[in-house]
């Protein structure tokens, strides 16, 4: 029996499975190969480390970043790209280092850096999904990381200025993107009829950029004129992610709702136990009364005397 291999990842939203694009690469790669994955979505009870994520652990190994998972898998016998020759598969690599180069950097910087969308999307969707305090601190640190690898990879003279720099990424972006629709044309996934580890790629980076509602949409608005990239991407999601609009399963939908009840409900008993904890503490404290002490005739001490006495 082969062992249980489990993904941690973020979630989806916007009709996606996950809006992390590397989680969304390997999630792909998986549906394409046969690869049996438990998906651990990490939400605000996760503990581990974010900063690697996605995560691939079985009994004895713990793989992070995609290219080691989707390695790994392949060692598992679950290979996507078996019917690939020598060419595609150098092709593969190829267009995955473009991807990386040229369409990257857009991508972070359309999430993490700039403003409208990070302050309105971003920062929102990720803080709750990570436990208080850290949903403070960590998605600025998470901006902060996109940010110098932008400037890692295109920082370097002439390219002085951030606004020279977003200007360039951007330009790369959309002839990446060009390309990526002329490599495709009217076929249904780059090599043929079966998908592959390109496909996973592409995908993985497209759909975000795709789905999610930003206030500014520069790249989105470019990929949404290439109809053969946004129907790659439906395809993709209606033939292997068969799930409701909010990114997650009817099912799912409905322990959502029970457990927004109950959160409601637990708040509304709390919020009464403050209130009458309040009123008590308001309402004037009447000093403790004693109580009077009988006193005994002589008569009434001398018969409980003998009743003592007695046998």
């Amino acid at each position: 029996m082969a062992a249980p291999l489990e993904l941690s990842c973020w979630g989806g939203g916007w009709g996606l499975p996950s809006v992390h694009s590397e989680s969304l690469v390997v999630m792909a790669y998986a549906k394409f190969s046969g690869a049996p994955l438990k998906v651990n979505v990490i939400d605000n009870t996760w503990r581990g480390s974010r900063g690697d994520v996605p995560i691939l652990t079985t009994e004895d190994n713990i793989v992070s970043q995609p290219a080691k998972i989707l390695n790994f898998l392949r060692k598992q016998k679950y290979n996507a790209d078996y019917e690939l020759s020598a060419k595609q598969g150098a092709d593969t690599l190829a267009y995955i280092a473009l991807i990386e180069e040229k369409l990257l950097p857009a991508v972070l910087h359309t999430f993490w850096v700039e403003s409208d969308n990070y302050f309105t999307v971003t920062k929102p969707w990720f803080a709750s999904r990570i436990p208080f305090p850290l949903s403070l601190i960590l998605p600025g640190r998470m901006s902060k990381g996109a940010l110098n690898r932008i400037l890692l990879t295109r920082g370097e003279p002439p390219l002085y200025h951030l606004r020279e720099v977003e200007a360039q990424i951007y330009r790369d972006a959309k002839e990446c993107l060009n390309l990526l629709s002329n490599r495709l044309g009217t076929s249904q996934f780059f090599f043929g009829d079966t998908p592959s580890t390109l496909d996973a790629y592409v995908f993985g980076f497209l759909a975000p950029l795709y789905k999610v509602r930003f206030p500014k949409v520069q790249l989105q608005e470019h990929l949404k004129q290439l109809s053969n990239l946004c129907r790659f991407c439906d395809d993709i999601l209606n033939s292997y992610f068969r799930l409701s609009l909010g990114g997650i399963s009817p099912g799912q939908e409905t322990v959502d709702a029970n457990l927004q009840k109950l959160t409601q409900l637990v708040n509304k008993e709390s919020n009464l136990i403050e209130k009458m904890d309040d009123n008590l503490r308001q309402s004037p404290q009447l000093p403790p009364r004693k109580l009077p002490t009988l006193k005994l005739t002589p008569a009434e001490e001398e018969s409980n005397s003998l009743q003592r006495l007695s046998p």
